[in-house]
């Protein structure tokens, strides 16, 4: 082991070189800080891979690394009713997380980050900052172990994080959802169960007994993947089935990954003094819908926000700044969404009610533009009230199931 008093010194090490780490990594690089970015390497994210107009803006994301477009989605119910979102002024933009993240962190290096391919292992802090350690490569008993000194680290290495466990109080009590998908060749259409400008989401109890199943088009290719909360419940037996009512069951399957999603944000991202997270470590992916990407970006950039602000004061107090940021802005958006899983998600009849409330307009047009723009919308109140009370009457059970 290498002398941590002889190490590599940076500002800033971040831990995990995705949406969130590459994000917070590029932007302290571009302010001028010596930044280490650390991402163990032949790791994908299962994930959708959706992303609304609002990231492609904010995070100036090229066309090149948007492999499809979709401009609807279809709701499926317990007893196969379908019902069709159509997005009337925009698209949601799909990326392949193995190319997309690649390109984050390309991108972050050409702003400055130094980039190392490692897999995290231990952080000491003394009173010269934080020493840490990792091992080089995909780690093994045979991987040497490096150690590098930073004054603040920033753990972006996804749900369960080696560096939340160690720095962060609280950090291994976060619900999660187990998450699995299969990216499959994109097959020619041939009838309706199957359109490539079209994501499909299964609200159905063997689909996923606490979440949903999704098909959601990547160009050439498609994820097909499910999340679910309950332990013992078969996820490939879920996308199996997804697969097979999709007509998808003959496609090839290129890849599987799976891996937890975090579904409630930390109260508490920070240490106090030198250690911050973002991203799913952090807890940022939204309730009822799993959408993290987004989340991940805006997070890594209010934690690296933060820990600028942390660096030039010479105080950790400051990294409070990154949860104060995010919870400001978007936890609102969080605790609505989080109420609508915890009651339309529970069983088959009220998921059956839950996507014939889709079917209404006034309910598309919020959603679409709540999800486009990113907040809740205020401007349209008679819309509100009617969607209020037609929430009413489904939630006492006037409404029929039709």
């Amino acid at each position: 082991m290498n002398n941590p008093h002889k190490a590599e010194r940076y500002d800033v090490a971040v831990v995990g070189g995705g949406p969130a780490g590459a994000t917070a990594a590029r932007h302290l690089a571009q302010q001028g800080h010596a930044v280490l970015l650390l991402d163990r390497p032949g790791r994908i994210k299962p994930c959708g891979g959706a992303i609304p107009p609002r990231c492609v803006q904010d995070f100036e994301i090229p066309d090149e690394m948007i492999c499809a477009t979709v401009g609807s989605a279809r709701m499926v119910s317990p007893s196969d009713r379908h019902v069709d979102m159509p997005i009337q002024d925009g698209y949601v933009a799909m990326v392949d997380r193995d190319v997309f993240d690649e390109w984050l962190r390309t991108r972050a290096a050409e702003a400055g980050a130094q980039r190392v391919e490692g897999t995290f292992k231990q952080l000491e802090e003394d009173a010269d900052g934080v020493c840490l350690s990792f091992a080089e490569g995909r780690g093994g008993p045979q991987a040497e172990t490096r150690q590098v000194r930073a004054r603040v680290v920033i753990g972006a290495d996804g749900a369960n994080s080696a560096v939340g466990r160690q720095a962060i109080q609280g950090a291994n009590d976060i619900p999660q959802v187990a998450a699995y998908h299969e990216i499959i060749e994109a097959p020619t259409p041939g009838d309706d169960r199957f359109d490539p400008r079209r994501a499909d989401v299964y609200y159905r109890g063997s689909i996923s007994p606490d979440f949903y199943g999704w098909i959601f088009p990547h160009g050439d290719t498609v994820s097909v993947g499910a999340g679910s909360a309950v332990k013992g419940f078969s996820l490939r037996s879920a996308v199996e089935r997804v697969r097979q009512d999709a007509g998808l069951e003959q496609a090839k399957t290129l890849r599987r990954e799976g891996a937890p999603i975090p579904m409630h944000p930390l109260k508490r991202w920070d240490n106090g003094r030198n250690v911050v997270l973002a991203g799913d470590a952090a807890g940022t992916v939204a309730p009822a819908s799993g959408e993290g990407i987004y989340y991940a970006m805006v997070g890594g950039q209010y934690a690296a926000e933060a820990v600028d602000k942390s660096l030039a004061a010479g105080d950790g107090a400051a990294l409070a700044e990154a949860e104060k940021a995010f919870t400001r802005d978007h936890g609102q958006v969080f605790r609505v969404l989080g109420v609508m899983q915890r009651f339309w998600y529970t069983n088959n009849n009220r998921r059956e009610r839950f996507v014939r409330i889709c079917a209404d307009p006034d309910v598309q047009a919020l959603t679409w533009d709540a999800y486009m723009n990113k907040r809740l919308v205020r401007a349209r109140p008679l819309a509100h009230m009617r969607i209020f009370f037609k929430n009413i009457a489904h939630l006492t059970g006037l409404a029929p199931v039709r």
